[in-house]
């Protein structure tokens, strides 16, 4: 289909609005607005552009472990978000500064690296540097 252009947004469920917010907020993005709609929903953008919708459903229950990442059966599904960056080492020292823990690195023979974090839900996020 050429009519796509992009990506619009990326919907996460979280347990908590206040923690997720105050994570995102941490590596650059802003609150616009919510919660709003049936859902609920609560809106935060990055400078870039880039766009999470924020589900506020999820059950109190639900156990900390990502089904698609921490158990032996592999599920299908998005296991997570890569983030472009320019300098990663600059990305690394704020993530640092902000107490955000990073869980791995990686380096590629292309030249490419990048490292991974995990927001308070266990969803994964990757900053990525290109070779």
């Amino acid at each position: 289909m050429k009519q796509i252009l992009k990506i619009n947004h990326v919907g996460l469920r979280v347990r908590s609005l206040e923690a997720a917010r105050r994570f995102y907020e941490k590596i650059g993005f802003k609150f616009l607005a919510g919660p709003i709609g049936p859902e609920p929903v609560a809106i935060m953008e990055h400078p870039s552009g880039i766009n999470i919708n924020f589900i506020l459903n999820a059950s109190e229950d639900t156990p900390p472990a990502n089904l698609l990442m921490d158990i032996a059966a592999k599920h299908t599904g998005f296991t997570h978000i890569a983030l472009e960056v320019d300098e990663l080492r600059a990305v690394e020292r704020e993530i640092h500064a902000a107490g955000i823990e990073i869980t791995e690195r990686v380096s590629l023979p292309s030249g490419a690296e990048f490292f991974f974090v995990r927001d308070p839900d266990g969803n994964v996020l990757e900053f990525h540097q290109p070779a």
